[in-house]
């Protein structure tokens, strides 16, 4: 038995992007988990994830290379939740809210998942 963990709109800076301005000024990500952990045996954070750890992964990832794809971004933050934590399945969703195109937009995104084999 499973139990799903959900962050919702955890706001990371990078500078991401296919144009070359997007990549030299840091603008919002938005990232929204679904964490697939084992049902807790006890009322104690040992049982399952601890969210603070959940979001400096997912901040190391965004710091550690500039990305031009969305989708990129995604399954590198989903295969590191699932190799770091005891994670049944990732589910990872990265929203830009900034994005610039020909028409308007409230955001662009790519969602990812990845199941522990």
């Amino acid at each position: 038995m499973s139990v799903t963990v959900e962050l919702y709109g955890l706001e990371v800076a990078g500078a991401h992007g296919v144009e070359e301005e997007e990549r030299r000024q840091p603008q919002p990500f938005l990232y929204d988990l679904w964490l697939e952990v084992p049902e807790a045996t006890s009322d104690r954070l040992e049982a399952t994830v601890d969210y603070r750890d959940v979001v400096r992964c997912v901040q190391e990832i965004s710091a550690a290379r500039q990305f031009q794809l969305l989708e990129a971004m995604a399954a590198a933050v989903a295969d590191a939740l699932v190799a770091r934590f005891e994670l049944e399945a990732a589910r990872v969703r990265v929203r830009k809210p900034a994005v610039r195109l020909d028409a308007p937009v409230e955001w662009t995104a790519a969602t990812v998942e990845r199941r522990r084999l």
